[in-house]
């Protein structure tokens, strides 16, 4: 009876001794993961934390803060990337808010400096200050645009539009314009109407900054195009010319706000970059897609692809 009570004794020690070791592993465990999440949220390192153990518990703990640590590398990527940006977007707009302010600066200048300047020279300055002043308002109009789109604060309405009827009337108020600079015109829309889901105001500014970025940049091409075609679900419109075009290494880029290449197509709104950002956003907000191919002095295509209806 003594012998089995001694048994028992040093089975229950045996394992005793054996909770208090797997209890201070389990806490060194526990105290290396905290000191190493702590080391890498202070260097905001992309490390993540690695241990061997058995403990199906820690296993699940280890996977989750992983899991976090991960969504927080890309929050802050994120973060940094948009930082970026405004930092470049405020440059940008500082600088196109200046050339035309030191502009007008000069006109007024001028216009007091000047006592006994003939009215034919004063009407000269003063059309010169209301044009740069137009330019300035553009530039400042431009911006807040695509504040509010990002912001969510538009009131766009999606409703069913004739896409076919929408792009005859955008093509043909750039016609004059188009056959004045010597350009010719490949329209290739079909009679039949065309219907998506979509916002008529929204189409027709979307249309407007293709072709008038296709006019402004493609014009060494000598044609400027326009056409629409479909498919059972989606209706694609297609803005090309055969200008310099833009090269692959530029092309994932072209739609990123504040992307101002110095020979990039992204400059419309007088270098600020903000032209084919606003064209995306719009195309988005209509849950339709915008891309872009391009082959210099071939054929560069801006695709706007937007859902069917077919009622």
């Amino acid at each position: 009876m003594i012998i089995f009570l001694l048994f028992i004794i040093v089975l229950l020690l045996g394992i005793i001794i054996f909770q208090v070791r797997a209890k201070k592993q389990q806490d060194a465990t526990i105290q290396y993961m905290h000191q190493k999440l702590q080391a890498i949220v202070d260097e905001q390192s992309s490390e993540k934390i690695l241990v061997s153990t058995a403990n199906q518990e820690i296993q699940q703990l280890l996977i989750a803060m992983n899991a976090l640590l991960d969504h927080n590398q890309k929050v802050l990527a994120t973060h940094r990337k948009m930082e970026s940006s405004m930092k470049k977007m405020l440059a940008n707009i500082s600088h196109d808010l200046k050339t035309p302010l030191t502009v007008v600066l000069g006109y007024t200048e001028m216009l007091q400096l000047k006592n006994s300047i003939c009215e034919e020279e004063r009407q000269r300055l003063l059309t010169g200050v209301h044009s740069k002043t137009l330019e300035v308002l553009k530039i400042i109009h431009t911006f807040f645009d695509l504040a509010k789109l990002e912001a969510g604060d538009t009131d766009y309405p999606m409703t069913k539009i004739n896409v076919s009827e929408i792009c005859r009337k955008n093509i043909l108020s750039f016609y004059d314009m188009v056959t004045s600079m010597g350009l010719e015109i490949d329209i290739a829309i079909p009679e039949i109407s065309l219907n998506a889901l979509g916002n008529e105001e929204a189409l027709d500014r979307v249309l407007n900054n293709l072709l008038s970025n296709a006019i402004a940049y493609g014009a060494a091409g000598n044609v400027i195009g326009l056409s629409v075609r479909n498919d059972d679900t989606n209706i694609f419109i297609d803005v090309w010319d055969r200008g310099k075009g833009i090269d692959e290494y530029h092309i994932d880029n072209v739609f990123e706000r504040m992307y101002t290449l110095e020979d990039s197509r992204n400059k419309s709104f007088q270098g600020s970059g903000l032209g084919l950002t606003i064209t995306k956003r719009l195309v988005e907000l209509m849950d339709g897609s915008i891309q872009l191919s391009s082959i210099p002095y071939e054929k560069t295509i801006f695709t706007v692809s937007l859902k069917r209806i077919m009622y």
